[in-house]
């Protein structure tokens, strides 16, 4: 683990292998795991759960709820909410929970409306603004984003026909994911 001397880290709940730049505020009860980048300006609440290999690029702020699993990107400035109904001095009873599943990507200065998941291998695109659910393996973006098609495993981009574009070779979906014929 590498911690910017310029950090200030109040958790002890860090994996191996994670480095935190300079200018990071975690506070005590937030879980990072192992081989993750959280870089610089970033702040992380208490109730956030981070897994393994997680890159959370620069000015993110991670609010309570928040649970992003193994191998998601955050890009630079996305911003997430916790409170459908925010108001000065008036906290919920609870933070709505927002799920960021396994490999997802969030491109850069989007926004995550609170209590959605983000399925696994999902695709936001940058400057997206996401106020609803998305299924694994789909592509979005847009304000408000929607779907515009498919991601594969290999990273292949896929129209919403299951075409790639450049290959023009169709797929078609199986248990969510895209799939070569």
């Amino acid at each position: 683990m590498k911690i910017h001397s310029l950090a200030d880290v109040q958790t002890k709940n860090i994996g191996i292998d994670t480095q935190i730049w300079q200018f990071v505020v975690i506070l005590k009860n937030a879980c990072i795991g192992n081989n993750c980048n959280i870089n610089c300006n970033c702040f992380i609440e208490n109730d956030v759960i981070i897994g393994n290999n997680v890159t959370v690029k620069s000015g993110v702020q991670l609010w309570d709820g928040l649970r992003i699993e193994d191998n998601v990107f955050i890009g630079p400035n996305v911003t997430f909410t916790n409170d459908l109904v925010p108001r000065s001095k008036i906290y919920p009873k609870s933070f709505s929970q927002t799920i960021i599943k396994k490999g997802c990507s969030i491109g850069a200065n989007s926004t995550i409306i609170a209590g959605i998941t983000l399925g696994e291998m999902s695709f936001l695109g940058a400057g997206s603004v996401l106020t609803k659910s998305i299924a694994p393996y789909t592509v979005w973006y847009g304000n408000p984003a929607k779907h515009r098609g498919y991601i594969t495993e290999d990273q292949v981009l896929l129209g919403l026909d299951l075409v790639d574009k450049k290959t023009k070779k169709k797929y078609f979906i199986e248990n969510f994911k895209p799939i070569e014929r």
